[in-house]
């Protein structure tokens, strides 16, 4: 199926009301997924986290994005798309809102983790311009009380066009 046209996808502002739907859904793409109390702290926090729609789905969440920002740079914290409408140019269409928000920010750099065993993610990120960086040893939970290494990766943000 080809990527839906950026006109029918929008996004909104993550609030507690979309709680629900975001776990849902983190809950189905992750076997160690965040917990509400880890989006409501981001939340009250003020971390910039957005929900995805689309017009096939109204009213219902298929995507979002949680990031934290820091001095000219923005670290994204988590990105998912509902494991049953990926590979539609969804986490195309919201990296694409990231970085258009770093550059309204000021952020110069966009950082990023993603988990070595996730090809998927990585590939999405490298088409989208991010470099390979390092490693965090340990940095995610794993299978049998493990540990899993992250891929760091970062991307420059371009100037903003206003």
């Amino acid at each position: 199926m080809s990527a839906l046209p950026r006109s029918q996808r929008w996004l909104t502002a993550m609030t507690i009301a979309h709680l629900d739907s975001v776990v849902a859904i983190e809950n189905a793409a992750y076997p160690f997924p965040w917990t509400r109390g880890n989006f409501i702290d981001s939340l009250a926090a003020g971390y910039p986290a957005q929900v995805l729609f689309d017009s096939d789905r109204p009213g219902r969440v298929i995507g979002y994005f949680v990031a934290m920002e820091g001095v000219e740079e923005l670290h994204l914290l988590n990105l998912t798309v509902a494991p049953e409408v990926q590979s539609r140019g969804h986490g195309r269409f919201l990296l694409d809102a990231l970085v258009e928000l770093c550059s309204r920010r000021g952020a110069l750099q966009l950082w990023l983790e993603v988990r070595q065993s996730n090809p998927r993610a990585h590939a999405l990120y490298l088409r989208h311009g991010f470099r390979d960086i390092g490693a965090r040893r340990g940095y995610y939970p794993a299978a049998a009380g493990s540990r899993e290494d992250a891929l760091v990766m970062s991307l420059l943000v371009p100037a903003s066009r206003t």
